[in-house]
This record gives structure tokens, C-alpha cells and sequence, in this order.
């Protein structure tokens, strides 16, 4: 901020280059702070006078220091001005005076004019004859110091001092004159200052004796004083002065006149010779002089004359708007720059006096900032609070600086300071959790779901990079089943996704911005898999059994409505895909059976008649509710009798085809296996498998205990999905002669199943349930040769 002051003295007229004196080492500053601070000087001076080496922290002279035209004859004579350096910010203040020398001698106004005195003889002894004063610009004891009359008779010089210091002398009778003696005399004024070496100046008189005028003017007053206004239109009378003369005629008559006076009041003001009105015939500045002082001269036509003083205040008028500079300035600036950080230097002035200089500086009151002053016309604009770029990257400052004056002026500057930008934002997710879906045997690497996170920042901080963490899904990585586009935030499929295996899986995602250090924050991904219809219905009722034939009796005392038995699949997929319906594709007697085509159930949709073949085969097709839909097929073989040996001839034919082909495919599937054990090894412990299964079952079908195929005894049709209503029990046992078959019945309601081991040749009879085995439930009925 503000830094130290300085002084140097200095003689004028020193040459270009000349060192004033080392501003470093005065102000204890390293060369390299200068440099590094770009340091400069600023002056409010039209000429600069000094220049700084910022490589050696000398301050020289730059241009010719004439103190006189610099000063006038102000004492000390001195200039200012600023040194401002940078990163941080200081401000120096150096004054440098100029001592005067003697380089002007005295000089009159009308030195190649002689000064004309016409006096009468009969002028007393003592009176006074003023006469032009000499200006010597230098100052001090440069300055003018002593006036010389030649040697004469009559006259003697006497020296008065004005208020400003400066000297006027007049002329003195000290002896009679004698117009009879000596009608003329010729003297010289000679001025001299008290400089090394003395300089002077001369001028000459010529006095003329006249004849007799013994009385002087005399002035009313020995000092006038009035009040004049800056900026006064010219002609305007400011002060009237009288004298009057005792003589009479000629001698009596009056004309009035200003005398050489220094500085510039003769060409601002006149005086009317008749009359003795001073009116301004100039421009007054009151910033240029605060106040005139004006001799008046009272002549008569006899040649004597009298003087008085006028004293002239200049009133200030508040015609001048404070002056504005910017010294320095910094933008851009850190939106982390604490309050109290300095923003610019302004240099405000205003030339006008007391309430009309007075300056009071402000900005607009809803911006983040304020004015202070540090020095005499200096003001700092600092940050008042916090920055946020977020919210406000720029401002538009608008100082101004207003006087204190009637009516007061102002003056204004604007200021546009940029906010550089700081990673204080992390990336932002419109939501905490996002959900996407795909339909299962989607193509690997097609897109699923696209995140997207917003960052506040500006440029490199608020450039987000996406990356998939490093979660387990299903036991896996996740990076096995999605990947990630760093840039675009796409998710996409790596593998083809079954709806059967995995229905969901969630992964987190984590956006990073591009700052330093980076932020980042976190967004979970729920995925959902979509359901295909891709599985067909799978019937779980009627088993199709490869090796036995099932059958479902119906009397031939049914009704209508009767209950043959129910079709009842599962299909694993979901929701409408799994919606199942039921229809009768092909029958032997299509007018005697029907199919529920929600539930799956077979009933008789007319009574049975002695007509109707034994043997009724129907085919039921499942179809889901899919698109495109699937089905599946099951064959129901129902007998219509009220007697297994009346059904048992009709079925022979039937399971010996069938056992036909199933030792047929036995055979194939045999077959397939030898030749796969050749190339796949693995295929072997399959194989063993099987074959050790098979062998289980024909050690059963030796063996002398019942073997009981156990079909689904409850089916609940809570749903209406076409499961089963009712209970029904399927027994079977075989008698240890494998070749031969009994077949076990239970019964469950009135209804009856029928079971044939193909190659079977026996009858079957019927038997009746014994009373002993019905109360035992889980005891099968048998039936034996």
C-alpha cells in the first residue's frame, strides 16, 4: 500500500543525466524489487522533470530545471510526484527542491526608457518622487536587495517594503532645486542583488525643474481594500479611489494612474484617469492569484504626485470539477482475493479553494467495494467482501468524486474489473440417482444411458471427466458388464444381458472436474433389464414321459362339464411375456372335449356316449403372450371306459410303438456318446453320469420293492395362471418281473389315471379298494395278476 516519503534539494539548471539522488537505497528497496515491481513515476506536471534508472535506483534530471518559471517567486520551490511499483502494490512519495541561483540580474521595465520627472522649483524639502521598482526573478538572497542612486545635490533614495517582501523606493528632495541653476538633471537608478557573483541593473532619470507647484496630491486614504469575484466580466468597476490637489488652476488638476507594479495586476485591472474608477479589464483566476495589490499614482499638471495603496480579494467561484486519474489499476482479479485487497490508485484534485476544493469520493453502494483515502489527493479502491465468479464475473465501477461547492461539480471514471475464475465448485448431477433400462440380448457396446454433470466454474476447472467406480455386480467388476465414456458421460453395454439371470445392477459414477486440485462428486446409476420373450412355456403337467404312456379315464358315465384333467406350464419370463393361454389344437373327437384358455383345464363339453372310441388323443398347444409370441405342445391321451381291461388292448399297440422308438433313440443317443468320448473329455464324466442313472434304474426295476412315481399330488390356483383346483393323486408300482406290469391305482375324487409299461401283454383288472388301505393314505392301491 502506502510506502515512505523523500526528499532532495537540488540548484537549478542542473544538466540532463545529473543524479538527484538514490531512490533504493533512501527508500531501502532492492534494484530487483524495482524491476520486478515495474516501478514508474507519475506526475500531474505536463513537463517531468526527474527520470528513475530502475536498473542502478537513481533519480536523475530529464529536463532543464528553471525554478523561476517552475516557481515564480514562491519560496521553497519544490515538485512532486509518485513512485508506484507493483506485485504488491506500494506507493513512494518524492519532493525534490529547487534551490535558486543566481542567473538573472535586476531589471527595470523601461530600462532603454529614462524615467521623466517634471518638479517645481518650489517643491519642499522632503518630498517624495516614486520611481519604477526593479524585478529580479531569483529569490532569497538572489533576489533584488539594494537600489544605488548616483551621486547628487538634491536628491536621496528611500526604500520602503511591500507585504510580498519585495522593495520600491522613491526619490527624496533633500535640497531645494534652483530652475535659474540647474533646469535639468540627469541621475541614474542602478538596482543590485546580494547573489555571488552580485548582479544590477540600471535605469535613467531625467528630471525637469518646473516653476512653482508647492502642494501634492493626497489621497483620501493612505490603503483602499474591496472584494472582487473569479471570473469577473471585464469592465466591471471594482473601487473608486479620490485625492485632491490644494493647488489651484492647472496645479489643482488631478490625474490618476497605476504604477508598475510586479507581477500581472496592470494587465487585469485599469483605473479611469479622470475619474479614478479601478475596473478589471483582465481575467481573474483566483487559482492563479488569491489577491492584487495595485499602487494608484495622483498627478497634477504641476508634476507632483501622490500614491496610495489598493488591496484587491479575489472571492473564489467554484468553476473548477475535481480531476480524476487513475494511477494504477489491476484487473483481472482473483475471485479468492481477500477484502482489503487494493484495486486501483486514483489521484483526485481539485483546484478550486476551502469548501470548493473540498472533494468527497464514492461508488455505487451494491457492489462488493469502497474508497479510502491514503494520502493528500490519493484514494485506494479496495474489495469490501469476498468475491464469487459464480455469481458476478465482472463489475462495472463508477467512481466520482463531487466538491463540496454551490452549485457542486463532479467528475466520474469507470472502472471494468474481471473476476478470474478458482476451483471452488465441484460438478453438480441434476439428480442423486439416475435409472436407466435395456432390453436383454442387447448388442455389446450399445448405449444405455447418458449422465451429465454441471460444473460452475469457467474454462479448465469446469471441464468434467466421467469416471465408473470400481464396484462389484453379481461378484464381478462392473467394468465387465458396462463401460464408460470419460468425456461424454455414455454409459454403455459391454455384454448381452439376460433378464433370467440378472433383472437389475447398480454402479456409481463419479464426474471430476479439470482443476487443481480436481473436485468431484458422486451419482448412483440404477439399471433396470427389460424382459424379451424369449423363452417359450414349459408344461409341467402332463409329464411326457418317454418310457411309460399316461392316460387320463373318463367314464362313459361322465357329464358335461366333467373334469378330464389340467394342463398346467410356467413360462420364466415376466409380466405380459408370461401371460399364458391354452387352446385345443388337435383332437380325435374335437365335439367332445374343450381346453380353458386361461386355466388349462380338460373337461367334456357333451355327455359320453357308447359310440366314442376308447382311445381319444388330444393336442394342446401353450402360447404365451408375447410379441412375437411362443408356445409349446403336449399330447393328452385320455381313455374312455369304465374298465381297464376294456381300454388295455386299444393302448398295446400304441406303447409298443413306442417303445420301438425309444430303444431306437436309446440307441442313437449311445452311439453319439462313444463318438464324442473320442474328442471331448469332459463329455465322459457326462456319459458316466447317464449310464451310472440308467443302471440305478434297472437295479429298481429288479428289485422286489415298489417303485412310486410321485406326479403332482396339489396344484393351487391362487393366481388363475391355469394350475390346478383340485387334488390329484398318480401311484404306480412294479412287481419285480420287469418284463410284466401291475398297475397300482389310487383314487382321488372320481377320477382315474391310467399307466402302461410298453411291452405289457397281461390284463389288468380292476380291483377294489380294500378298507384297510383307504384309511391309509399314503398306502398305494396294487393291482395284481
Amino acid at each position: 500500500m502506502v510506502g515512505g516519503q523523500i526528499r532532495y534539494s537540488v540548484p537549478e539548471e542542473m544538466k540532463k543525466g545529473s543524479v538527484i539522488g538514490n531512490v533504493a537505497q533512501d527508500l531501502g528497496l532492492d534494484v530487483k524489487r524495482l524491476l520486478s515491481g515495474r516501478a514508474r513515476i507519475v506526475t500531474e506536471e505536463n513537463i517531468q522533470y526527474t527520470e528513475l534508472k530502475t536498473d542502478k535506483g537513481l533519480l536523475v534530471v530529464d529536463e532543464r530545471i528553471d525554478r523561476e518559471l517552475l516557481c515564480g517567486d514562491v519560496t521553497p520551490c519544490s515538485f512532486s510526484f509518485e513512485m508506484i511499483l507493483e506485485n504488491p502494490m506500494e506507493l513512494h512519495r518524492i519532493t525534490v527542491e529547487v534551490l535558486d541561483i543566481n542567473d538573472h540580474a535586476p531589471v527595470f521595465p523601461n530600462k532603454d526608457k529614462s524615467l521623466s520627472f517634471e518638479i517645481s522649483e518650489s517643491a519642499v524639502v522632503g518630498v517624495q518622487f516614486p520611481l519604477q521598482s526593479a524585478e529580479d526573478p531569483d529569490v532569497g538572497q538572489n533576489t533584488l536587495q539594494d537600489y544605488i542612486l548616483s551621486p547628487n545635490d538634491n536628491f536621496i533614495l528611500k526604500q520602503h517594503a511591500n507585504p510580498d517582501g519585495s522593495k520600491y523606493v522613491e526619490m527624496v528632495l533633500q535640497k531645494p532645486l534652483d530652475r535659474e541653476r540647474r533646469p535639468r538633471l540627469s541621475l541614474k537608478l542602478i538596482a543590485v542583488d546580494g547573489g555571488t557573483p552580485q548582479r544590477s541593473g540600471s535605469v535613467n532619470i531625467d528630471v525637469t525643474v518646473l516653476d512653482a507647484n508647492d502642494n501634492v496630491p493626497i489621497f483620501n486614504q493612505s490603503v483602499y481594500k474591496a472584494s472582487v469575484m473569479e471570473n469577473t466580466v471585464k469592465g466591471t468597476s471594482v473601487i473608486t479611489v479620490n485625492a485632491s490637489d490644494a493647488d489651484s488652476g492647472s496645479n489643482g488638476l488631478i490625474t490618476y494612474s497605476l504604477s508598475r507594479m510586479k507581477g500581472s495586476a496592470a494587465d487585469i485591472f485599469s483605473i479611469d484617469g479622470n475619474t479614478g474608477t479601478i475596473s478589471v479589464s483582465g481575467q481573474i483566476d483566483f487559482e492563479k492569484n488569491r489577491k492584487y495589490e495595485l499602487r494608484v499614482e495622483a498627478k497634477d499638471l504641476g508634476g507632483l504626485t501622490g500614491t496610495s495603496k489598493v488591496i484587491l480579494d479575489v472571492i473564489d467561484v467554484n468553476d473548477n470539477a475535481p480531476v480524476m486519474n487513475v494511477k494504477s489499476f489491476s484487473s483481472p482479479v482473483s475471485e479468492d482475493a481477500p477484502p482489503g485487497t487494493t484495486i486501483a490508485f486514483l489521484h483526485i484534485k481539485d483546484a478550486d479553494s476551502e469548501r470548493n476544493g473540498q472533494i468527497k469520493c464514492s461508488i455505487d453502494e451494491k457492489i462488493p467495494f469502497k474508497i479510502v483515502s491514503s494520502m493528500t489527493h490519493y484514494y485506494n479502491l479496495i474489495s469490501d467482501q469476498y468475491f464469487d465468479r459464480e455469481s458476478v464475473s465482472e463489475y462495472n465501477i463508477t467512481v466520482t468524486a463531487a466538491d463540496f461547492g454551490t452549485p457542486p461539480l463532479s467528475t466520474s471514471t469507470k472502472l471494468q474489473l474481471k473476476i478470474s475464475d478458482v476451483n471452488d465448485n465441484a460438478p453438480v448431477f441434476a439428480t442423486n440417482v439416475y435409472s436407466a433400462s435395456i432390453t436383454e440380448n442387447n448388442s455389446p457396446g450399445v448405449s444405455i444411458f447418458a449422465v451429465s454433470a454441471r460444473d460452475s466454474d469457467w474454462n479448465q476447472n469446469a471441464r468434467i471427466s466421467y469416471l465408473l467406480e470400481d464396484t462389484q455386480v453379481s461378484g464381478g467388476p462392473v467394468s465387465t458388464y458396462v463401460s464408460l465414456n470419460s468425456e461424454t458421460g455414455v454409459l454403455s453395454a459391454v455384454r448381452s444381458f439376460d433378464y433370467e439371470l440378472i433383472k437389475e445392477f447398480q454402479l456409481v459414477v463419479k464426474a471430476q472436474d479439470g482443476g487443481s486440485p480436481p473436485l468431484s462428486s458422486n451419482v448412483t446409476v440404477k439399471v433396470l433389464i427389460q424382459d424379451q420373450n424369449d423363452n417359450p412355456p414349459q408344461v409341467l403337467y402332463p409329464v411326457q414321459t418317454g418310457g411309460s404312456l399316461v392316460a387320463e379315464m373318463v367314464p362313459r358315465s361322465a357329464d358335461v362339464g366333467y373334469l378330464v384333467t389340467k394342463v398346467v406350464a410356467v413360462d420364466v419370463d415376466s409380466g405380459q411375456n408370461a401371460w399364458l393361454s391354452y387352446k385345443l389344437q388337435k383332437a380325435t373327437d374335437r365335439a367332445l372335449f374343450e381346453v380353458g384358455s386361461q386355466n388349462g383345464e380338460i373337461r367334456t363339453i357333451r355327455q359320453v356316449t357308447d359310440k366314442d372310441a376308447v382311445k381319444q388323443r388330444l393336442s394342446v398347444i401353450v402360447e404365451d403372450n408375447g410379441q412375437p409370441s411362443r408356445s409349446a405342445t403336449v399330447v393328452v391321451n385320455v381313455a374312455v371306459a369304465d374298465s381297464f381291461p376294456e381300454v388295455l388292448s386299444e393302448f398295446t399297440d400304441l406303447s409298443q410303438d413306442k417303445e420301438y422308438n425309444d430303444n431306437l433313440t436309446f440307441y442313437l443317443v449311445l452311439a453319439l456318446a462313444v463318438v464324442s468320448f473320442l474328442f471331448i473329455t469332459c463329455l465322459v464324466v457326462i456319459i458316466s453320469v447317464k449310464i451310472y442313472r440308467w443302471r440305478q434304474s434297472r437295479i429298481l426295476y429288479h428289485s422286489s420293492l415298489p417303485v412310486i412315481p410321485y406326479y403332482p399330488p396339489r396344484y393351487s390356483d391362487t393366481l388363475g395362471t391355469g394350475t390346478l383346483q383340485h387334488v390329484y393323486n398318480y401311484e404306480v408300482c412294479r412287481t419285480t418281473d420287469s418284463r410284466k406290469s401291475d398297475c397300482k391305482l389310487g383314487r382321488a375324487g372320481s377320477q382315474n389315471v391310467l399307466i402302461m409299461e410298453p411291452g405289457s401283454t397281461g390284463t389288468m383288472q380292476r380291483m377294489q379298494t380294500e378298507k384297510s388301505i383307504l384309511d391309509e393314505p399314503d398306502s398305494p392301491l396294487e393291482v395284481s395278476e
